[in-house]
This record gives structure tokens, C-alpha cells and sequence, in this order.
């Protein structure tokens, strides 16, 4: 027998330690514990930050304070259904279930995966995660599953699909061919921070659209190698059960014709909502804005507009291929669809509740400031620089999975301190967003990885919370190396981050003497 390489068994030791540890759920149980403990101790020592934004000292609190645990109690059903990612998991999977459940999907990926070349699955699946930013987070509902199919289609092992299409999904922060709705998010989140350095400062909502498309470039060949040297040998070959329907069937007349209809019902939905954002007096754009930002309603809207572009589709597919007779007939799927998704529902809930305890802690605030401080007091190069705040970034992953909820936090650090240093926010946000585009993706504490162990689940039972880490580990490991190249290369560079958008800051009259000559 050839004995493994060495990093296969290092893999396989991270599936074994990771296969010991409970439930998501539970995961989620422990550590608000050990938040709760630690919240109660740096309380009682007196642990705290100082407010960049307005000077306030931020003290930890106690989650056993009276205030918090009545906040807790009384704010429980809020918290929960206030949790972002529940509604879009939830609504999405309303009218993507019943286009699953009554094949289309399927079908869909049949006809594709017949006229697409078997070498060029895997790039096409990693550059759809990566567009699929533009769709907020319904990359994570949608493409995954389908990718595991994609893959299955043409023999190869799901999971490393459904594993290739999660790097490229969660790699689309910060490597996108086009801006979107998340370079909104962030940047707006930018535009405060850089007033109080500069009040005149405008976020510029193409000012990360050059490096977003170069990091698309470079991850795309950095995930296909990964995938192919990687994960897949250490998958194994797939032997379909016996019991799966044919991927690669052929798809009989009366398929075809519903899946031409059902074309057309999604192009129809397409027109629709191009209407709404184009037609004179659009709803789906804000004119009291200038700029791309006049398009952030619309982008906003996909998740609805997936959701009836599923629904119609399904609808048209379920009826002409005889699956779907009656009103009942409809309600019946969307029932089985939302079943199905009850264990993610229960993951929800405790992590809904372990980002709003830690919220309300004001530990995250105090541990991303304190971190920025540290970094600002290094006295590195700036590129060095740029790349530990890379770092930094990755590291708080582990703790906060929410992309905005870390940069709500360091921006009104990171993006004043580097102003003074003559560093444009344009070029601090593009590091943030790199370090934020490799370890989520390895991290049990994602709010979607347990959605997407349950995906992977389907195609492997037993697969289990090591399986997956050890999956995603390489991923993480060489997008964050190439990342870090990328944003040192950029910044030694000056290159352009986007239109008008530039490394270099030239802070106002009033404070360039704060910058170091």
C-alpha cells in the first residue's frame, strides 16, 4: 500500500479531532459559556477600549448584569428572527425547494453539465461562487447544492464540489469581477470612519473594483489547483448509491419542454425585475443618490427576486411534467422544502443568540480595537502592514463571522489610523476584505456551516465537522496566501484599486502634520 502524503495525514488527523466535536449546536453552547465566564471576569478586572468615533470609554459588561440577562429573556424571539442570515436561508429555500422537489434543478444541471467540457466544471463552479456576492449571501443556499450535483453529473465526488463552489463563494469578498451590493455595504461602512479624519470623504462604491477583479483572477486557479491536488485525492473515487437518480440521464421530451418553459418563466422574472430598476419612476433604484450607490436597492432585491425566479420556474416545471395538479400540490412542497430545513433553524438560534451576547458583552469592540492599536504601534512598512492587518482580519474570523459586524468594529480604527499614515480607506477596506475571504470558509462558527455540512451530508452521510474543516483548511491556506502576495504586491506597487480610487491619501491641510515624513 503507497503511504499517504504527509499532508493528506495531516488532513486526516484534522477530520478525526474534528469528528469528536459535538453538534454545531453544542459547539455554540460551550463557547457562549466560556463568553459568558469571560464576560463576568474582564467586567470584574475592568477591561476596556477607548471609542475612536466619539471618545466614549468602552468597558466590558457582565452578561450576568441584570441588564443583560433581562435584554436576553425579553428580547429572545427578536433575537432569533433578527438573525440575517435565517431570513435569506429561509426565504430563498421557499421557492428553491419546490424547484428541487420537482426536478428542475436537476434537469437544469443535466442540460448543462451535457454541452460543458468535464475539465471546465470546476473553474466554472468556483467563478459562479464568486459572482454569486452579487446575490448577498444566496450564493451559500443555491449554488452549493447545485454544484455537489454538478460534480456528481460528471462522476466526480459532490462534496469536493459543493467544497470548490464554498471557496468561491466566501472568496467573493474580495474577488469579484464586478462590483456589487457588498462593495456598498462595506465601503459605506468606510465613509464614516474616514470623516473623522477628512468630513468631506465620499466613498468611492468602485473604489475596490481593480483589486476585486484581480483577486477573481488569482483565486480561481489558486481553488481549481486546490481541487484537483488536494481535496479530491483525499476524497477518494464516488460510488453513486444505488438509490440516486441518474445525473446524467438523458432528459426525455416532455423534460425538455419543461425545462424551455421554465426558461422562459425565469427570463420573464428577469425582465421583470430589469423593469423595475430601469423603467422611468423605478422602485429598485434611489435617485437621491449619486453614483452606484443609486443601485444599492436594487442589489438588495435579488434575494426576492431569486426567490420568485425559483418559485416561477418550479411552478412551470412542476406543472408540465405532471408533479404539480393542485394549489395542494404546491403548498405540499413548500412545506417539505421548509422541513428540511429545521436543523438549520435550530443552529440559527444559538447563533443568533452567541453574536448577540457578544455584541452586548462589548468584548468584539474591545478585542478589534486593542487588536488595530497593536498593529498601528508595530511600526511596520506599510505593506507589511497592510498585510498584518490581512492577518488580524483572518484571526477575528474565528470570532465573528458577520463581514460587517467585524468592520463596524475596526473601521473607525483602522481607516483613521492608516489616513494618517497617508493610506486611502479604498486601499484599508481592500485588506480587510481579503482577510475576511479565507478562514470563514474553515470555521465551525460561520453562520452557514452547518448549512453547509448538512449539503454535504446528503451526497456522504456521516460526513462530519472534521470532514469539513479538513476540506476547507487548504482552501483557506492558499487563498490567504495568495491574498497576502496580492495586497503586499498592490500596496509596493501603488496600483490603482478601482476609478479614482488610489493606494496612497493625502490627508487635508489641517492634519498632514499628523503624517510621518
Amino acid at each position: 500500500m503507497t503511504a499517504k502524503p504527509i499532508l493528506h495525514r495531516a488532513l486526516d488527523a484534522i477530520e478525526r479531532l474534528g469528528d469528536r466535536l459535538p453538534d454545531p449546536v453544542f459547539i455554540f453552547a460551550w463557547i457562549i459559556g466560556a463568553l459568558v465566564l469571560a464576560s463576568v471576569i474582564c467586567a470584574w478586572a475592568g477591561v476596556s477600549a477607548i471609542n475612536p468615533v466619539d471618545g466614549e470609554l468602552l468597558r466590558a459588561q457582565s452578561l450576568l448584569a441584570p441588564d443583560n440577562v433581562r435584554t436576553l429573556l425579553v428580547e429572545m424571539p427578536k433575537t432569533l428572527t433578527g438573525f440575517a442570515p435565517l431570513g435569506y436561508v429561509l426565504l430563498i429555500m421557499l421557492g428553491a425547494g419546490i424547484a428541487e422537489r420537482v426536478g428542475l434543478l436537476s434537469a437544469a444541471i443535466r442540460a448543462m453539465m451535457s454541452r460543458t467540457p468535464h475539465r471546465l466544471v470546476t473553474p466554472v463552479v468556483i467563478f459562479l461562487g464568486l459572482i454569486a456576492n452579487h446575490a448577498a449571501d444566496t450564493g451559500f443556499v443555491i449554488l452549493l447544492p447545485l454544484a455537489g450535483a454538478a460534480f456528481a453529473a460528471v462522476g466526480r465526488h459532490p462534496v469536493a464540489g459543493i467544497a470548490a463552489a464554498f471557496a468561491g463563494v466566501v472568496g467573493s469578498f474580495a474577488g469579484n469581477p464586478l462590483p456589487g451590493q457588498f462593495d456598498a455595504l462595506i465601503l459605506g461602512l468606510s465613509e464614516p470612519a474616514a470623516r473623522l479624519i477628512d468630513p468631506t470623504w465620499t466613498a468611492n462604491l468602485v473604489g475596490n473594483w481593480y483589486f476585486t477583479a484581480a483577486g477573481a483572477l488569482v483565486f480561481i486557479p489558486v481553488a481549481w489547483w486546490v481541487t484537483a491536488n488536494v481535496v479530491e485525492p483525499r476524497l477518494g473515487p464516488w460510488t453513486p448509491p444505488a438509490d440516486l437518480p441518474p445525473q446524467d440521464a438523458p432528459l426525455s421530451p416532455q423534460e425538455r419542454r419543461a425545462l424551455r418553459w421554465s426558461g422562459v418563466a425565469v427570463l420573464s422574472v428577469m425582465v421583470l425585475w430589469a423593469a423595475l430598476a430601469l423603467m422611468p419612476g423605478a422602485p429598485l433604484v434611489d435617485n437621491s443618490l449619486e453614483g452606484p450607490g443609486r443601485w444599492t436597492p436594487f442589489f438588495r432585491s435579488l434575494v426576492a427576486g431569486f426567490f420568485v425566479l425559483f418559485l416561477a420556474g418550479g411552478l412551470t416545471y412542476g406543472r408540465l411534467t405532471g408533479q404539480i395538479r393542485t394549489d395542494r400540490d404546491v403548498v405540499r412542497l413548500a412545506s417539505e422544502s421548509m422541513a428540511s430545513m429545521a436543523p438549520y433553524i435550530v443552529l440559527a438560534f444559538a447563533a443568533a443568540h452567541f453574536i448577540a451576547m457578544f455584541t452586548w458583552s462589548n468584548l468584539g469592540v474591545i478585542i478589534a480595537i486593542n487588536g488595530a492599536e497593536a498593529v498601528r504601534a508595530s511600526g511596520l512598512p506599510i505593506p507589511v502592514l497592510l498585510m498584518a492587518i490581512v492577518v488580524l482580519t483572518a484571526g477575528l474570523d474565528m470570532l465573528i463571522g458577520s463581514a460587517s459586524a467585524k468592520w463596524a468594529a475596526l473601521a473607525p480604527v483602522l481607516v483613521p489610523m492608516l489616513m494618517l499614515l497617508g493610506v486611502s480607506p479604498e486601499m484599508t477596506t481592500a485588506a480587510y476584505r481579503m482577510g475576511d475571504s479565507s478562514v470563514n470558509m474553515a470555521s465551525p462558527l460561520m453562520p452557514y456551516f452547518a448549512l453547509v455540512l448538512g449539503f454535504c451530508q446528503r451526497w456522504r452521510p456521516g460526513f462530519g465537522v472534521g470532514g469539513l474543516i479538513s476540506a476547507m483548511l487548504p482552501y483557506s491556506a492558499a487563498m490567504m496566501s495568495a491574498g497576502l502576495i496580492l495586497v503586499g504586491l498592490w500596496s509596493a506597487l501603488e496600483l490603482p484599486l478601482g476609478p479614482q480610487a488610489d493606494v496612497h491619501y493625502s490627508p487635508p491641510q489641517a492634519t498632514s502634520s499628523l503624517v510621518p515624513s
